[in-house]
């Protein structure tokens, strides 16, 4: 399909009287519809093209198709049909953008969440449960820390040593945290539980810690993207998901890295 949309973007004039989207808007129907009817294996992804168009254009015309939402958006130095093939190769872009990501991710389980900073935040609910669902589905050990519970650092020591076995000898202090965290991150868990691919801190309603003890907040977020590098470096993962109720939270660069939001929230639109 897209060698037949290149010879119609070389000789628009043979193929489309006038250069009307909706001569070609039918045309690429009625191509889909033959290789269905004949059976004819050929991989497209053209619907997944209309959709993006939809979207990228502010919503799909259920009654006139991706042709009139391409007309109604051309800008006046443009025409309809030059439009419509800067935006086919814009989608192609992302396409092989988002492919080559998928790929990625399939080979390094978790780099989603380790390519920009080993912190990530989140705001909605519905969008941290996913994370960890895939990151348990890819082998993750997951530990989950409710912060909203902690008014004070020591109410922190005790979750988190809790969570990870800690020794006994465990300082509750941030030096000892930094010590004992760099060993289940680098060297394995204190307690018997299995491995697995990495592991995974989530940490929920981390703005209400942070506001109780916003320097402590900070330095623990610091402390895991520290040890995440240096468990890297040893070819292991060390994962931190911090849900935040405050859509516009911000912290200090930690690990000399700032803590960023996940991709579906990263814009702030995407957060009101």
């Amino acid at each position: 399909m897209y060698d037949f949309l290149e010879q119609i973007r070389l000789r628009p004039g043979m193929w489309l009287p006038g250069g009307s989207l909706h001569h070609l808007q039918a045309m690429l129907l009625g191509y889909q519809v033959a290789i269905s009817v004949h059976s004819i294996n050929e991989p497209h992804d053209f619907w997944a093209f209309s959709e993006w168009l939809g979207k990228r254009l502010g919503g799909n015309n259920a009654s006139f198709g991706w042709a009139a939402d391409v007309e109604r958006n051309t800008p006046d130095d443009s025409t309809p049909l030059e439009e419509f093939f800067r935006l086919l190769d814009e989608y192609r872009r992302d396409a092989a953008r988002d492919s080559t990501l998928a790929a990625g991710t399939a080979d390094f389980p978790g780099i989603e969440f380790m390519d920009n900073t080993f912190v990530t935040l989140f705001w909605r609910q519905n969008l941290l449960t996913e994370a960890e669902l895939g990151l348990k589905d890819r082998g993750f050990r997951m530990v989950r820390l409710t912060a909203g519970q902690w008014l004070t650092e020591r109410d922190m020591h005790r979750a988190v040593a809790a969570a990870l076995q800690f020794p006994d000898y465990y300082g509750h202090n941030l030096n000892a945290l930094n010590d004992c965290l760099g060993d289940v991150a680098c060297f394995g868990p204190y307690d018997e539980s299995p491995e697995g691919t990495g592991l995974v801190l989530s940490f929920t309603d981390y703005d209400r810690f942070a506001a109780a003890c916003p320097t402590a907040a900070h330095v623990v977020l610091d402390i895991i993207a520290d040890q995440a590098r240096r468990a890297a470096v040893l070819q292991r993962r060390l994962i931190c998901l911090v849900h935040s109720n405050d859509p516009n939270i911000q912290f200090e660069p930690v690990g000399a890295m700032p803590v960023m939001w996940n991709r579906s929230e990263w814009a702030d639109a995407n957060r009101q």
